[in-house]
């Protein structure tokens, strides 16, 4: 018999993103930040995507370049937020980065609006979605490559078929909040001597085993002290997935300061329960210890 936690493990093979990489990330309009994935208002949540915020020039980005469909729904991936046709939700990738939206988008629907990064990247604004049932003002963001979504008509707004057209393991997610308060899962990469060490990747599993890539930086203007964050992790099993990178040959892992029974590479289970939501603020801290 496979046990719950080998069952979720399965799930969230690496194996089965083989064909989706990269990172995506909420962000506002010219792709600054803000504290802990908090936004003041819903219009002023974007779409960014590449090789994520602290992950440095060298790495990759979204992989496959091509058009892809992004959503927004609650924590739980239960209830559809956005709420115009798929064909609206379109953006087109290139050299792994966001460049801007594409696809026709049915009358009376209007095209998203797009904003640009300094470096000349695009973001695309989330709106159109309704306001979320989760107490915690949650919301959670997905991208998948349109050759994945699993509703052949874009014309449209649900797709019944996977979550709202969505396959989790070909997925890509980040969650945010609008107002509210912080809590977050947050790994740590430290050499030997104990200092932190920047530009370290992670994967996080979320609930549904869609991933994101998230790296390790230092931006004390937003509250980043060398981690690599999971902004508002919804209640249910995240994983941590730490591999050995260049810079880091994985050696003890602790978890809230308890270190797991193995040492190098694993993928760490961090559950989000409902007394943790309950508390209000909370942070899960995942300590790499780099050999």
């Amino acid at each position: 018999m496979v046990s719950a936690l080998g069952l979720a493990a399965a799930v969230v093979s690496p194996a089965a993103l083989a064909n989706v990489a990269g990172a995506i990330y909420t962000t506002l309009i010219d792709g600054s930040e803000v504290n802990f994935n908090i936004y003041a208002a819903k219009p002023d949540v974007y779409l960014n995507g590449g090789p994520g915020k602290g992950a440095g020039s060298n790495a990759p980005g979204l992989v496959p370049d091509g058009t892809y469909v992004f959503m927004v729904t609650d924590p739980s991936g239960q209830t559809l937020l956005s709420t115009d046709p798929a064909a609206c939700r379109q953006v087109t990738v290139s050299g792994g980065v966001i460049t801007g939206i594409t696809g026709t988008c049915p009358a009376p629907n209007v095209p998203h609006v797009v904003g640009v990064t300094p470096a000349g990247y695009a973001t695309v604004q989330l709106m159109p979605y309704n306001d979320t049932p989760n107490n915690g003002g949650e919301y959670k963001a997905w991208i998948t490559p349109v050759v994945s979504y699993a509703c052949a008509d874009l014309s449209i707004v649900d797709c019944t078929n996977g979550k709202h057209g969505f396959i989790d393991s070909e997925s890509k997610t980040d969650n945010f909040k609008v107002k509210g308060i912080a809590d977050e899962i947050d790994t740590r990469f430290l050499d030997f001597w104990g200092n932190y060490l920047d530009n370290r990747k992670i994967t996080w599993f979320d609930t549904h085993g869609a991933s994101n890539t998230k790296w390790s930086y230092y931006d004390p203007a937003h509250v980043i002290m060398h981690e690599a964050h999971v902004e508002a992790p919804e209640i249910g099993a995240h994983y941590i997935q730490v591999n050995d990178q260049p810079g880091c040959k994985v050696g003890d892992v602790a978890l809230d300061g308890v270190k797991t029974k193995k040492k190098g590479p694993q993928t760490v289970p961090v559950k989000v329960t409902k007394a943790m939501k309950a508390k209000g603020t909370f942070t899960v801290f995942v300590d790499v210890r780099c050999d």
